[in-house]
């Protein structure tokens, strides 16, 4: 089984993650922890609902407030990065988390690179996915990049002179 982070430690991945192609050749898995993109979830929403083990994967361009009514019913919503320059999924992450109230696992998957970790953390990532050719535990060591910071963040929207 592959390997992620979560909650700042490196576990097994026990979340496939399908795509529009294989959904449409294979269908939903019946059973299984899976992830299906947001135009699946929202044609099956009624069935997958049920199921408690779906998560949806949000792509740049598909904005969070698609599921804005679903949050509650959500375990994992993953966010697509398909490239480093893409920065859309740090603003879909902290709608999620503030505007929306999305307490599950929050997973960024796709060209994720240990440099952008602590600052998806601060945006409300809790999970990661990290590229297939980089080391996961150099990737580990990028949430500890930064011990102070002076802005607020999803955790502590205080900025550094209100903490005191």
């Amino acid at each position: 089984m592959p390997e992620m982070i979560r909650d700042g430690e490196i576990v097994s991945n026990e979340w496939q993650r399908l795509d529009a192609d294989s959904i449409a050749e294979n269908g939903v898995p019946e059973s299984g922890k899976v992830i299906v993109p947001l135009a699946v979830w929202q044609a099956k929403k009624e069935a997958l609902k049920a199921r408690g083990d779906i998560g949806v994967c949000l792509d740049p361009g598909e904005e969070p407030e698609a599921l804005a009514d679903d949050v509650s019913a959500l375990p994992l919503v993953a966010i697509n990065f398909p490239a480093f320059k893409d920065g859309r999924g740090y603003s879909y992450a902290r709608e999620l988390r503030t505007r929306f109230g999305f307490t599950g696992e929050l997973r960024a998957v796709g060209d994720v690179l240990r440099d952008q970790l602590f600052y998806l953390w601060r945006v409300g990532f809790n999970a990661f996915e990290v590229r297939d050719d980089r080391d996961i535990q150099e990737a580990l060591s990028g949430l500890k990049d930064y011990t102070v910071t002076y802005q607020g963040d999803v955790h502590d929207p205080r900025p550094i002179y209100r903490r005191a």
